[in-house]
């Protein structure tokens, strides 16, 4: 087994290099693998053998701290930097009714997962005290609403026991994964898929030209100087959230810890907000330009490496050794799918909305601007804005749903 992080770092970057030179190539093969298989979809499933096959445990790596609190903010303002804001309020309501549709999926699908489950095994929903199966599912509610600080409010809240907790984090990552792999297949099939809700997606459409149009007039060759200045931008209003962030969540959580319900006394909602803000202002300022020498190819470069360190989290061994939990977990995200699909087609959402919507509930800020971004790097933010306004909304909503299991489960 691989303990050292530097020797991870490079397998990890040499399947990211490998995936995008194939993608790069004009072969028939190669062309005809990529249309069926998105590269962002490799990059999550060719780490996950890295664990898969033992050779890596991610428990005792690293990297994923150094992705989600450095990389991820670092490319949330590189994304946002040239961002045209009103043309993001110009996507309508439709983002936040798809948004709100997967959040009471969430809510209700917990529940419903229970009882259909008890109708043909129920020992799988079953347990007692610290055992109880719903007690762990509530963690898993947190996290599918909101985040990992959702998650931890949750275990504090109804106390599953340790081992089950384990269980669920696992049965959380892999069934969310799944989940992922079928959004990003989806993202090549765009165009269908918008057909079949009979969408228009031309708000979406124009967002994207725009974004495109503004990159093409300002694009030019960059210099070495541009690169710094990108990094510094970059990683320099990352310092700056980190500072802001330690420093506002530990004044609340000091003077009105109760506020803790909200995630606002969580270090990493405080980050991924203050680093978005701070993207927001830089673009409309001559930041902006910096798009034109590549400032959101940086922050592509680092939301695959964050990719990367999420895909070798997932060790598809683990289906295998509590599979009743895992088909709980398949049948709840079925249910939050299934109304969002019900939603979609009635109110003629855009498949993007779709897509968006259902990863800034499940998978929050490491997830949603990732997913946005394989539409169109232009449109990241609009997958962090969601994912920020699921921080604020999971704890109430997995305290709900955590309640309706306990009542279904006859306790």
């Amino acid at each position: 087994m691989v303990e050292n992080d530097a020797i991870i770092l490079g397998m990890l970057m040499v399947l990211l290099a490998l995936i995008f030179y194939t993608s790069s190539l004009k072969t028939p093969f190669w062309s005809k693998f990529y249309t069926f298989i998105p590269s962002l979809l490799l990059c999550y499933f060719l780490p996950s053998l890295l664990t898969t096959s033992g050779l890596v445990d991610p428990k005792e790596s690293q990297l994923y701290f150094v992705a989600s609190r450095f990389f991820l903010p670092a490319s949330l303002v590189l994304l946002t930097l040239s961002i045209d804001l009103k043309e993001v309020f110009k996507l309508g309501p439709k983002a936040l009714i798809m948004f709100f549709t997967g959040t009471v999926g969430v809510i209700l699908g917990g529940p419903l997962a229970i009882l259909v489950t008890s109708t043909f095994a129920p020992d799988i929903v079953g347990g007692a005290g610290p055992d109880a199966v719903w007690r762990g599912m509530t963690t898993v509610a947190g996290s599918w609403i909101g985040g990992g600080a959702n998650q931890a409010a949750m275990y504090e809240i109804f106390h599953p026991s340790d081992s089950l907790y384990s269980i669920m984090i696992t049965v959380d990552v892999i069934v969310a994964e799944i989940w992922m792999a079928f959004l990003l297949l989806g993202v090549g099939r765009t165009a269908a898929l918008d057909r079949f809700f009979k969408a228009d997606a031309s708000a979406v459409s124009n967002l994207k030209n725009k974004m495109q149009d503004f990159a093409r007039r300002n694009a030019r060759i960059p210099s070495f100087a541009d690169f710094m200045i990108i990094l510094g931008i970059g990683l320099g209003a990352t310092g700056l959230a980190h500072f802001l962030s330690d420093n506002i969540a530990a004044f609340i959580q000091e003077k009105a810890p109760q506020l803790g319900r909200f995630s606002l006394t969580s270090d990493f909602f405080w980050l991924i907000v203050l680093a978005t803000t701070t993207g927001i202002i830089l673009s409309f300022t001559k930041a902006r330009n910096y798009e034109g020498a590549g400032a959101s190819n940086f922050g592509s470069v680092f939301i695959y490496f964050l990719v990367a360190t999420i895909g070798m989290k997932m060790d598809i061994t683990e289906i295998g050794k509590n599979p009743g939990l895992f088909l709980v977990g398949l049948i709840w995200m079925v249910i939050h799918v299934g109304l969002l699909f019900g939603v979609g087609k009635i109110i003629k959402a855009p498949y993007f909305f779709l897509a968006v919507g259902s990863k800034a509930n499940i998978g929050g800020a490491a997830s949603a601007p990732v997913v946005a971004a394989a539409f169109h790097p232009a449109l990241a933010p609009v997958g962090v804005l969601l994912a920020v306004l699921g921080y604020a909304l999971g704890t109430y909503g997995a305290w709900l749903c955590g309640i309706l299991m306990q009542t279904v489960a006859g306790y």
